[in-house]
């Protein structure tokens, strides 16, 4: 991997005598739009993952990670399509899932995002004194829902209860049957639980459940974020693992509390028991987050 890597950067450095820093830094960005399907694609460059329908009536877009990729992202996917972008949704209100909405002021007709994201990225702005730096979805929902006609594909936003947020909601375009489901799955990678905006574990694997209850056997998700080697498309199966990867960890947790041990021995843990599959950076996440839940820290 590292050695594909080198030749990869040593084949750019050595084109770069003969190309202008505007075509290197097309170089650079390119290759991070991935069809899906003729009308739906993925984008992955920085931050949680982006995906798009292209429809009679616009392109509809989900995510949009930072200010310096959100453009990125404009340009590769107006070469797919001359239509105009119509509705830009949120997941939730994490800065590198939502930052990139600037770049679509002027260009986007309406976001749409659940009422708790919409509040937690305006109280995240208020805190760091950036209002004017963020665009807010003009049109939100509660646990009702939303949705919409869009040529001849309907798009539905679902809201299933607190899980990495209180605001998590998961985007379906129902005729590709492809769901966004945004950090509510971390693909074989560690967690962020943000319990200051209303996280809960227990809530989390309800929601991992109700998911899997309300789209068909086949449906494609699409994550926010994967672990080393692996994807961020998923099936119901990978959502199955996540959740008894969440219950693995509470579990883990639970048992360490019971047995009279203190969050920095839970930490000494370099494996989920249960939950091979979840290596690398970042274990001390969950743990904690856990730990906090369980022990009403």
């Amino acid at each position: 991997m590292y050695r594909r890597a080198f030749l990869k950067s040593a084949a750019l450095l050595g084109a770069s005598v003969f190309l202008s820093n505007e075509n290197i830094a097309g170089l650079l960005a390119s290759g991070k739009l991935r069809m899906l399907s003729q009308h739906t694609g993925i984008y992955t460059e920085k931050g949680g993952t982006m995906a798009f329908l292209i429809t009679d009536e616009g392109i509809m877009v989900v995510d949009a990670q930072f200010p310096d990729t959100a453009p990125h992202f404009i340009e590769q996917v107006k070469e797919k399509s001359s239509l105009p972008f119509r509705y830009l949704f949120n997941t939730h209100h994490h800065f590198d899932h939502t930052s990139g909405n600037i770049a679509f002021k002027g260009l986007i007709k309406d976001g749409v995002a659940h009422k708790n994201s919409i509040a937690n990225q305006l109280a995240v702005a208020e805190k760091q004194g950036n209002v004017d730096g963020i665009l807010l979805p003009n049109m939100s929902f509660d646990k009702e829902g939303w949705s919409t006609q869009a040529g001849n594909s309907r798009i539905q936003a679902f809201y299933f209860g607190p899980a990495h947020t209180n605001g998590d909601s998961v985007i379906y375009f129902e005729k590709e049957n492809l769901a966004h489901v945004g950090d509510l799955c971390f693909n074989r990678k560690h967690p962020y639980i943000d319990r200051s905006a209303g996280a809960s574990i227990k809530g989390w694997i309800t929601v991992i459940d109700k998911i899997k209850t309300a789209f068909p056997k086949n449906t494609q998700f699409v994550c926010g974020h994967c672990g080393e080697g692996s994807d961020v498309l998923i099936f119901h199966p990978d959502l199955t693992l996540f959740e008894d990867y969440l219950g693995n960890v509470l579990h883990y947790v639970s048992q360490g509390i019971q047995a009279g041990k203190s969050k920095e021995e839970l930490l000494h843990c370099t494996q989920i028991p249960g939950s091979p599959l979840w290596q690398g950076e970042g274990i001390e996440r969950p743990i904690t987050a856990a730990f906090e839940e369980l022990s009403g820290a």
